[in-house]
C-alpha cells in the first residue's frame, strides 16, 4: 500500500509541477520562490511523498519467505490435544529450529499424514519435522540429516487376544511376515504412514483382506476403539504413541502388551523433509547445522522422558552413540 501511495504522490507532485513557468519550477524546487504560499504547498507535498518512498523501501528490502511447517498428531513427538499438549519432544523442537531461521517468515499447519505429503509434493515451500525416511518419499522430498532416534515400531495386542498371537511369537518377538501370510488376523495400521523400509515392504505385499487402513487426524485413536471392539486383532505403531493414546482413552496399561517385531532394528531415525524446491535444498542445509547440537543433546532427553523407566538409559546410551557415528552425519 505504501508503495502504490509513493508512486501516486509523485505522479500528484509532477502534475502540479508541470503548470509552472519554467523560472517558477526551478525556484519552487530551490525554494527561492516568491510566491510563498505555493512554494510552501509544494514543499509539503514533496516532502510527504519524499517520506514514503522512504519508507516503501526498506519493507521491500525486508520481505521474508514464509515457511509452511506441516505438524501431524504423533505422541509422543508432536500432540495436539490433551494434559501435555504442545508438550511433545518435536513441539519443543521446533521453537529452537524457528530461532535458528531468522530470515524465514515460519507458519505452523496442522495437517494428516495424506494432506501433508501432498502438500510436501507440491513445488510449495513446506517442511515437515517428523518423516521417516523412504526412497520412494527422497523422489520427491529432500531430507536433513537424521534429526531424532526412535524405538521401533510394533505390534499391540490386547492381553485377551495374546494366546491367539502365541503361533507366531517367539523370544519376545512376532513374526509379522508369517502372522499375515496366515490371513488369519486383521491387522490395523494408519494410512499413508511409513513403519520403515522393511515393515512397509510386508504392507505392500500382504493379502488384501489381513489390514484395515484409517484415515484421518485420530487414525490410530479410531483403530484403539476397533481393536477394542475385537474388530482388529492387532495395532502396528509406536510403543509410546499407543501408551498415550491408550491412556487418553481411559485403558489400563496392563490390557495392552506390545511386541518388537521380528528382523527389525531396535531404533529407527526420523528426519526433517522439505519440498524438494530451491526454496526447500536451502532451508534443509540451514536446518542441518541447526540440528547437530540439538540433536545431541536437547532432543534425546525430550523424547526419553517419554519412555518406561527401565527403557531410558539405554536408550540414551544408544542414541549417543548413534549420532556420534559417521552414520549420522
Amino acid at each position: 500500500m505504501t508503495r502504490g501511495r509513493s508512486r501516486n504522490c509523485v505522479k500528484a507532485g509532477l502534475s502540479k509541477l508541470k503548470g509552472l513557468p519554467a523560472l517558477d519550477l526551478l525556484l519552487a524546487v530551490t525554494g527561492h520562490s516568491t510566491h510563498h504560499r505555493r512554494r510552501g504547498r509544494m514543499q509539503r507535498a514533496l516532502g510527504f511523498c519524499m517520506l514514503l518512498a522512504a519508507l516503501a523501501v526498506p519493507s521491500m528490502a525486508q520481505a521474508k519467505e514464509t515457511l509452511i511447517w506441516l505438524l501431524r498428531d504423533l505422541p509422543p513427538l508432536t500432540i495436539f490435544e490433551g494434559p501435555q499438549q504442545n508438550q511433545g519432544a518435536i513441539d519443543q523442537l521446533l521453537p529452537l529450529l524457528i530461532a535458528s531461521m531468522p530470515e524465514y517468515e515460519h507458519s505452523i499447519v496442522r495437517v494428516n499424514r495424506a494432506r501433508g505429503l501432498q502438500m510436501l509434493r507440491e513445488p510449495s515451500f513446506t517442511c515437515d519435522p517428523a518423516l521417516l525416511w523412504s526412497s520412494e518419499r527422497a523422489k520427491q522430498i529432500v531430507f536433513s540429516i537424521p534429526a531424532f532416534r526412535i524405538i521401533s515400531n510394533g505390534l499391540a495386542v490386547r492381553d485377551q487376544d495374546q494366546p491367539a498371537l502365541a503361533p507366531f511369537i517367539a523370544d519376545g518377538q512376532v513374526d509379522l511376515a508369517a502372522l499375515l501370510a496366515s490371513r488369519s488376523k486383521k491387522l490395523g495400521i494408519v494410512a499413508e504412514r511409513s513403519y520403515g523400509k522393511t515393515i512397509d515392504k510386508m504392507l505392500t505385499v500382504a493379502p488384501g483382506n489381513t489390514i484395515t487402513a484409517h484415515y484421518g487426524n485420530e487414525a490410530l485413536s479410531s483403530l484403539m476403539q476397533m481393536q477394542r471392539l475385537g474388530r482388529i486383532s492387532a495395532l502396528l505403531g509406536y510403543w509410546p504413541e499407543i501408551r498415550y493414546q491408550a491412556q487418553l482413552q481411559g485403558i489400563p496399561a496392563n490390557e495392552l502388551i506390545f511386541y518388537p517385531i521380528k528382523g527389525i532394528e531396535r531404533y529407527q531415525s526420523g528426519y526433517i523433509g522439505c519440498s524438494d524446491t530451491a526454496q526447500g535444498r536451502q532451508a534443509i542445509t540451514q536446518i542441518n547445522q541447526a540440528l547437530r547440537p540439538l540433536r545431541d543433546s536437547r532432543l534425546m532427553t525430550l523424547y526419553s522422558h517419554w519412555l518406561d523407566p527401565a527403557s531410558r538409559d539405554d536408550y540414551m546410551m544408544d542414541a549417543r552413540a548413534f549420532f556420534q557415528s559417521p552414520a549420522a552425519q
